[in-house]
């Protein structure tokens, strides 16, 4: 296995109370790709560097998750076809 980091940018039209349901989504996807959450960081609403679409701000999550690298573009797929996520970034770490 080795380390990365997720970095997910939640949709802001998603309500505040239903932000955590997103997040157990997410995490549902990465079981499902073979992944093990470490850590879970939630950001919370930031103002974004540029517009996505007609949003001017997203709830981030950040993420430090092992996965087998060859089941990580499973993983990137599901994120892509998800609604609720407009962004993500999935890095590689060297540890």
């Amino acid at each position: 296995m080795r380390n990365y980091e997720l970095t997910v940018i939640i949709d802001p039209e998603i309500a505040e109370e239903d932000v955590p349901q997103a997040m157990d989504k997410l995490n549902a996807l990465i079981a499902k790709s073979g992944g093990d959450i470490a850590e879970t960081n939630h950001w919370g609403r930031r103002k974004l560097s540029y517009p996505i679409g007609r949003h001017g701000e997203g709830n981030y999550v950040m993420m430090k998750v092992g996965f087998e690298p060859e089941r990580t573009s499973e993983l990137e797929t599901s994120l892509n076809i998800a609604e609720e996520y407009l962004r993500h970034l999935l890095l590689r770490v060297d540890e």
